[in-house]
C-alpha cells in the first residue's frame, strides 16, 4: 500500500529532526557513556540504541520537550542493562570505586556517573578519536563519526571512498584503541601539548578537504568546512586558554568566508584574483578576526603555526582587492611561518608573496628552488604556480608546459579544467594560484 503524501513529510520531517538532535547531542552521550564504560566502541552502540529507539518511539509519541536528555535517559538505561547482565558487573563496579550492591543501588550509581560534568566527557572524546595510537585517516574517521556525529555513508562520500572500506576504518580504529587499553582521560603536560596538535591537525585535514577537494567533480564540499567549523568552535569554548585552538578557528572562519565566490555559476574555479569579494561572508570574517584576537591575546610567546596562517588570511579579507593587499606584510607572516614549521609547501606559498611585492622574477627565483624537492614531485601546485610566475614574466611557451604538468598531476577535475584552460590562454592576465 502506498504511504499517504501527508505521512511520507512527517516521517521526513521526523527524521530531520533526530538528525538534528544527534549531531548536536551525540558527542555528549558518547562521552558519557565511555567515560564510565571504559570502551568508545561499546559506548557509541549504546548511543545508537538510543537513536534507535528514538526512531521508533517518536514518531507515535512525538518529538519530547528535551530531545537530548530523553536520548541520554534512554542511553543510561541500555548501560545499566547491558552491565547487569555482565559477569564483570562486579570488576566494572569496583574500577568505579564503589562495592558490588543491590540491582537499584547499581543503577543510581550508573545514573549518577552518566549525569556528572558533559563538558569534560565532550572534550575527553576529542582527545580519545585523535589519539596518536591511531592512523591519520582513522583518526579523521572516529572523530567525524564519535564528535561530529555524521553516519558512515556521509563521511565515505566525503572522502570519496566505498562506505565498506570507511567502515572497516572505523571498526579498526575502535579496536585499535580497546588494544592499546588508551585511557578515557584528559591527557596532561607535555602529553596535552601533543595530542591537541594531533587534534588541531585533523580538524584542518577535514577543513581543507572541503575546501578543496582532493579528487572529484567537485572543487569544493562545504559541509565539512562546516563540520569542521562547528567542532573547532566547540573545543574553542572547552580550552578557551588556548591560543592555536583560537588560531585554527579563526583560520577556518576566514578561508571559509570566501567559499561562495570560489566557484562560479558553472561549478568552476575562480582564482583569487578574480573573485567577486561582494560575495565574501562578512559575518565569517568578523568572526575569523575575533577569534584572531583572542589567540594574539592568548599566545604566550607569539603566534603559532594556526594563527600565524590566520593573519595571513586576515591580510586578504582586510584588502578591497588583490592589488590593494598588503603582500609585503603576508611574504614575511610566511617567512616566520616557515622558520617556525620549515615546509615546502610553506616556501611555495612565500613565493607567491613575494612574487606580489617583489615581483615574479624574485618569486620565481624562490619556486624554482623548489622543483628538486622530494616532497612536491607529485605536487601540482608548483608547477601551476611556476605557470603564473612565467606568464607574467612574457614566457608563455614555458608558461604552457607548466600548465599542462599540473593539470597531469591534480585529481579534481574542476582545477584540471582550469589548468588546461590556462594552458590554453597563456597570454592571458596571470592570476596567482595559491593565494
Amino acid at each position: 500500500m502506498t504511504t499517504p503524501p501527508a505521512r511520507t513529510a512527517s516521517t521526513a520531517d521526523l527524521h530531520r529532526v533526530v538528525d538534528a538532535v544527534w549531531r548536536m547531542e551525540s558527542a555528549r552521550i558518547v562521552g558519557a557513556l565511555a567515560r564510565v564504560t571504559g570502551d568508545v566502541g561499546l559506548a557509541e552502540e549504546l548511543a545508537q540504541d538510543a537513536l534507535v529507539a528514538a526512531l521508533e518511539q517518536w514518531p507515535e509519541s512525538g518529538v519530547p520537550a528535551k530531545p537530548g536528555a530523553w536520548l541520554m535517559a534512554i542511553a543510561k538505561h541500555r548501560a545499566i542493562d547491558t552491565f547487569r547482565r555482565s559477569q564483570n558487573l562486579q570488576r566494572k563496579t569496583e574500577a568505579l570505586g564503589r562495592e558490588l550492591v543491590e540491582s537499584k543501588g547499581v543503577e543510581e550509581d550508573w545514573a549518577a556517573a552518566l549525569d556528572e560534568v558533559v563538558e569534560d566527557d565532550v572534550l575527553r572524546l576529542v582527545f580519545i578519536a585523535c589519539h596518536p595510537v591511531l592512523s591519520r585517516e582513522a583518526r579523521v574517521a572516529l572523530t567525524l563519526r564519535l564528535v561530529g556525529g555524521l553516519a558512515t555513508d556521509e563521511i565515505a562520500r566525503a572522502f570519496l571512498v566505498p562506505e565498506a572500506t570507511l567502515a572497516q576504518r572505523i571498526v579498526r580504529a575502535k579496536r585499535t584503541l580497546t588494544a592499546a587499553r588508551v585511557p578515557f582521560e584528559m591527557p596532561t603536560g607535555a602529553d596535552f601539548t601533543a595530542r591537541l596538535a594531533s587534534v588541531l591537525e585533523v580538524l584542518y585535514l577535514v577543513f581543507n578537504e572541503g575546501y578543496a577537494a582532493t579528487a572529484g567533480s567537485d572543487l569544493t564540499r562545504p559541509a565539512l568546512c562546516q563540520e569542521a567549523m562547528r567542532l573547532g568552535r566547540i573545543l574553542a569554548g572547552l580550552v578557551p586558554g588556548e591560543s592555536e585552538v583560537h588560531g585554527l578557528v579563526a583560520l577556518m572562519e576566514l578561508q571559509a568566508s570566501r567559499l561562495a565566490a570560489r566557484t562560479g555559476p558553472d561549478g568552476g574555479s575562480v582564482l583569487l584574483a578574480d573573485q567577486d569579494r561582494s560575495r565574501w561572508d562578512r559575518v565569517l570574517v568578523t568572526r575569523g578576526v575575533a577569534a584572531l584576537d583572542r589567540a594574539e591575546r592568548t599566545a604566550p610567546s607569539g603566534l603559532g603555526r594556526y594563527a600565524l596562517q590566520a593573519a595571513i588570511a586576515a591580510c586578504h579579507a582586510r584588502a578591497r582587492s588583490v592589488d590593494d593587499t598588503d603582500w609585503t606584510a603576508i611574504a614575511g607572516l610566511y617567512e616566520a611561518l616557515a622558520a617556525l614549521t620549515p615546509s615546502p609547501v610553506v616556501e611555495l606559498n612565500r613565493a607567491v608573496a613575494v612574487s606580489r611585492a617583489y615581483g615574479p622574477a624574485a618569486g620565481l627565483e624562490l619556486a624554482d628552488a623548489l622543483v628538486d624537492v622530494p616532497a612536491l614531485s607529485g605536487y601540482h601546485l608548483l608547477p601551476a604556480v611556476r605557470g603564473d610566475l612565467l606568464v607574467s614574466l612574457g614566457r608563455t611557451a614555458e608558461a604552457r608546459s607548466e600548465f599542462e604538468r599540473a593539470a597531469g598531476l591534480t585529481r579534481n577535475e574542476r582545477e584540471r579544467a582550469l589548468l588546461l584552460g590556462r594552458a590554453r590562454d597563456c597570454d592571458g592576465p596571470a592570476g596567482l594560484t595559491t593565494a
